[in-house]
């Protein structure tokens, strides 16, 4: 198989961790005789740098003209003084909404070699699976009017959440269509006791729900789901919801797993490429030392295996190999602990790769 992947490595560790991430789809490649062919691009604040705007035109192309996209982070203290319209954030706004990317899939998953990482205790959190689904492209990250204004002689702010129902539809109904294939249920996130935006959201969910009868539906309020996630989160199969809420739960639920260096994420589009990147930031204060975790960004090009590629065996090839490494006792600093080997970005790289080509 021949496929071309646009690389936009970003800012911070985004490099590092992207680097690892290609290193082992190029194991893949050996060992499954494909062939990838890896273009590189630039978003957020390296674009910022290079072309002064956080989203050059040149790197809107190259992703269109690509089969998958694999992202790294973008974002850093140096340009926080630039106008909101150039920060690094602004280029992933703009890429998602330039290639319709409006659903977020980001899966939670157990490993039991990781338990110790955790924060809450194994009784908890031991058999999570869960997926939540987080729409991408509307709600009060893109509605209009964003401002700061004086009325009646007072300081005032504006922020303007607007959802069509066809957003919120294509998204519900996504959620329904991964449940199909996994737990049969779908929890649905979100403020209808206050929001009008949420009434009109719970009204769609029950309606998409008449197509799957299969499917069982429940509705929570977005509170109560961020109580619930650290109290049972096993009660949860996929998880749908909006954009914000969906920001702020799928970065509380990656403590399940012990570090946000764990987090996968894929884009999906209705008709172009998808989109995949870890869930984590661009953390400034330790790029360039070799010691970030690649391993959501490698779970990230394992998605991309699967979901855009098909390729079901070299998908599941990755996640093998990075749960023998961590079986192993191998750790970055995020996920550290007593008894475990400490290794860099790239001798946790090496690790991985060795893996997938002893794999059976």
């Amino acid at each position: 198989m021949e496929k071309k992947i646009a690389v936009l490595p970003g800012d911070g560790i985004g490099k590092e961790i992207v680097q690892g991430a290609i290193e082992v789809l190029q194991t893949i490649a050996e060992r499954f005789n494909h062939e990838f062919t890896f273009t590189y691009g630039e978003i957020g604040g390296a674009a910022y740098d290079a072309a002064g705007v956080p989203l050059p035109e040149a790197t809107i192309s190259l992703c269109k003209e690509s089969d998958a996209i694999l992202l790294g982070a973008v974002g850093g203290p140096k340009y926080d003084t630039l106008p909101v319209h150039l920060r690094p954030e602004q280029g992933l706004l703009q890429i998602r909404k330039e290639l319709n990317l409006f659903a977020n899939l980001r899966p939670t998953t157990y490993y039991e070699s990781l338990a110790d990482s955790s924060p809450l205790r194994k009784d908890i959190i031991e058999g999570v699976d869960l997926l939540m689904v987080r729409e991408l492209t509307g709600g009060i990250y893109f509605g209009q009017p964003r401002e700061r204004k004086v009325v009646d002689g007072k300081e005032a702010v504006v922020d303007t959440l607007y959802y069509e129902k066809a957003e919120m539809e294509r998204v519900i109904r996504k959620a329904f269509e991964l449940a199909s294939a996994r737990g049969k249920k779908v929890t649905s996130i979100d403020k209808a006791n206050v929001l009008e935006s949420s009434r009109v959201w719970r009204e769609t969910a029950i309606e998409i729900s008449k197509e799957f009868p299969e499917i069982t539906l429940e509705h929570m309020l977005v509170d109560n789901a961020a109580m619930q996630l650290v109290r049972n989160p096993r009660q949860f199969d996929v998880v749908v919801t909006e954009n914000m809420f969906g920001d702020i739960l799928s970065d509380e639920a990656s403590v399940l797993t012990g570090s946000l260096g764990m987090l996968s994420s894929a884009s999906l589009s209705e008709n172009g490429p998808f989109l995949y990147e870890p869930a984590h930031g661009s953390a400034p204060d330790i790029a360039g030392k070799n010691i970030a975790n690649p391993l959501a960004t490698m779970l990230s090009a394992a998605m991309m295996l699967r979901i855009s590629f098909g390729l079901e065996k070299e998908a599941e090839s990755i996640e093998n190999a990075i749960n023998e490494v961590l079986n192993a006792g191998y750790r970055t600093g995020d996920l550290m602990a007593e008894g475990k080997k400490s290794v860099s970005t790239t001798e946790m790289t090496a690790q991985v790769k060795s893996a997938i080509l002893a794999g059976k």
